[in-house]
């Protein structure tokens, strides 16, 4: 183990930690690590990858994190590589190749990656020592970024044969430990905890109203010209106004955000990680797997969105180890924002009720494109995932096949070239394949169906012939329409279900609400902000007041008093809903109405393009509940 970390990585100690880990992992076990972060969770994996006899699959949650760690292991002469939507056809074509080679120590893929039928296959072809979950709290649904996706991994594990896990997370509760470990069936004695304090850290809260939060700031980084920063706001259009007034005031500034296209923030991210630009006003999209050790302060401009997502965000300052900064101007001025963004996940009754009826239609198989049904049941996306995971936790759906209903072709040389690579029946058999295939100009289409009357096939050989056919630079493959293929076990489908459904959302929604105001508290409080921390994660490392917090130096945040909002009832209704309840028509309810009123978008509303109609976002500073009673008022 030293002999390799002195090699590939010139140290000669571990960091805390890290040593019991990879020894767990050495030994044959699976392992968690929970450290916090910039603490040196990915060693725990590169390290053993170099050990182990056959490839480490690690799952990634963020393309940006990805390229980081791909860009250190190639830098230390380690072989990594990754599949992702980015690559030219050629590019993945060549990863895959050097995979099936055995050329591949470390692969990266996203979650989402799996759900692709040719990539399952090939990876079925791929003996493999070590599946890596980073970002692990996403397993669970008592996390803060509960991933459905991810729920599925452990079944992956069984699939493709994987006989270690190693599951690293920076913030995880006791109950989400344990929900971890159960999945993967990690032993208690092989997960480690290092505790999430870092005395480098200088937490702060100031109270701030939201008009004095940029001259509040300005004299604060006056004092910090020399260092490298993020500030943290909420909404994209936030991140440009910021990052527009800092500029304008003498504060060389970028915004950076998911509507930014990706040459844009690969650029603002370029430049930030070289020092060319020394701050960026982002939001959450920003930083995970940013391994820039000097980052001296980070800004909490609005609230984050819960604990979790607070540490995980002041984590990535001082990882030199140097003092460093971290500042929340807080109040409660959107609090109502924060809240109503839960609401706007909770699927309606009549909306689960469209599910279980497609689903009670169906003869024991159900296939289904999730963006339409999304669309069709007016359910958003990720909570539509997770319903379906809930229907699978109630033993109604088992996931059987995922599969893209449509693959294209185009020959990169002539038919007659490639269907000489072939001799006998395998000749016939590729040569039916491009028969049976509809033609266009340039690019043909599979036709399964016609491949079955023209030469009976089973479709996995179709697919594993076409990868192989691109993989050899013969063809350009590309391939869309995701359909999920679920199993359906009627007898689950019983009166209590769609109760018992409206209920778990409504629990779901209760718990975040509760994580909003516990946010709030927190940066409220006369305790010690990290002693807060410390026990919030199960962290026994801190048993005392950490001396250096704000609350400590004596200065508990004094939040200021939030801004009455005119009172509902003076407000003209009829005036406000005539557009978007003409628009709506008979899918007009309570809760549509409020949401729109409140800003939340749903499925059905992209589709009707509200943003521009009447009423749009005008209360969504009231809370929704709110909201909902004074439409229920004007609606009987």
């Amino acid at each position: 183990m030293l002999q390799l970390l002195q090699q590939y990585f010139g140290f000669s100690t571990f960091r805390a930690g890290q040593e019991k880990v990879i020894q767990a992992l050495f030994a044959g076990h699976s392992a968690a690590a929970i450290f916090p972060t910039g603490s040196g969770k990915s060693l725990c994996y590169q390290l053993p990858a170099l050990h182990l006899p056959h490839l480490t699959l690690v799952v990634s949650p963020l393309l940006a994190l990805i390229q980081d760690q791909l860009e250190f292991l190639q830098s230390k002469g380690i072989s990594a590589a990754s599949i992702h939507s980015l690559q030219t056809p050629a590019e993945s074509s060549q990863v895959y190749k050097d995979i099936a080679g055995g050329q591949v120590k470390i692969l990266f893929i996203s979650v989402e990656r799996l759900n692709s039928e040719r990539f399952r296959l090939f990876l079925k072809k791929i003996p493999i020592s070590l599946l890596v979950v980073d970002e692990a709290h996403c397993i669970s649904e008592w996390g803060h970024n509960f991933r459905p996706d991810y729920l599925k991994l452990a079944l992956y594990r069984r699939e493709f044969n994987i006989p270690q896990v190693l599951l690293l997370t920076a913030t995880a509760t006791q109950k989400v430990i344990a929900d971890m470990g159960n999945k993967f069936a990690i032993d208690a004695d092989n997960i480690t905890l290092t505790g999430s304090y870092r005395a480098n850290l200088n937490l702060s809260v100031l109270g701030v109203g939201s008009f004095d939060k940029l001259n509040t700031l300005l004299p604060w980084l006056d004092d910090r010209k020399q260092q490298a920063g993020i500030i943290y706001v909420t909404l994209q259009k936030t991140a440009e106004e910021v990052a527009k007034q800092l500029s304008s005031s003498g504060v060389p500034a970028q915004a950076y955000h998911a509507g930014m296209n990706g040459e844009q923030r690969q650029s603002i991210q370029q430049q930030f990680m070289s020092g060319e630009l020394p701050l960026i006003v982002a939001t959450i999209a920003f930083g995970m797997g940013i391994d820039k050790s000097d980052i001296g302060f980070v800004v909490h401009y609005d609230l984050p969105k819960s604990i979790e997502n607070y540490a995980q965000e002041i984590g990535r300052a001082g990882r030199d180890g140097r003092p460093a900064d971290c500042l929340v101007l807080a109040n409660k001025n959107n609090l109502n924002t924060l809240e109503n963004f839960v609401y706007a996940d909770t699927p309606e009754p009549s909306a689960i009720d469209f599910v279980l009826n497609e689903i009670g239609q169906t003869n024991g198989q159900w296939e289904m494109v999730m963006n339409s049904l999304s669309s069709e049941s007016n359910i958003r996306l990720l909570t539509l995932k997770t319903l379906l995971v809930y229907l699978e936790l109630e033993g109604l759906l088992q996931p059987a096949y995922s599969y893209y209903a449509e693959y294209k072709y185009k020959l990169l040389v002539p038919e007659q070239v490639l269907l000489e690579r072939f001799k006998d029946e395998r000749y016939n058999f590729v040569q039916a394949i491009l028969q049976s295939s509809n033609k266009a100009r340039t690019w043909a289409t599979i036709d399964f169906e016609k491949m079955q009357s023209l030469y009976p096939s089973d479709r996995k050989r179709v697919i594993t012939a076409i990868d192989y056919l691109d993989q050899q630079g013969l063809i350009e493959l590309q391939s869309k329409q995701m359909t999920q293929v679920y199993r359906v076990f009627k007898e689950a489908l019983n009166g209590n279900l769609r109760e018992l459904l409206v209920q778990r959302f409504n629990e779901k929604e209760g718990n975040e609400v509760q994580r909003i105001h516990f946010l709030l508290d927190f940066f409220a409080s006369d305790q010690c902000l990290n002693l807060q921390l410390a026990h919030y994660f199960s962290d026994n490392n801190l048993q005392q007041p950490c001396g250096h917090c704000s609350v400590c130096a004596g200065y508990p945040a004094i939040m200021p008093a939030t801004p009455v909002l005119l009172p509902l009832k003076k407000t003209d209704f009829e005036e406000l809903s005539a557009e978007i309840r003409r628009k709506l028509g008979s899918q007009t309810t309570s809760v549509l109405l409020a949401r729109f009123f409140c800003g939340l978008i749903t499925p059905v509303f992209t589709r009707l393009k509200v943003r521009s109609v009447k009423g749009f976002a005008v209360l969504e500073k009231y809370r929704f509940g709110e909201v909902k009673a004074w439409v229920e008022e004007h609606l009987l």
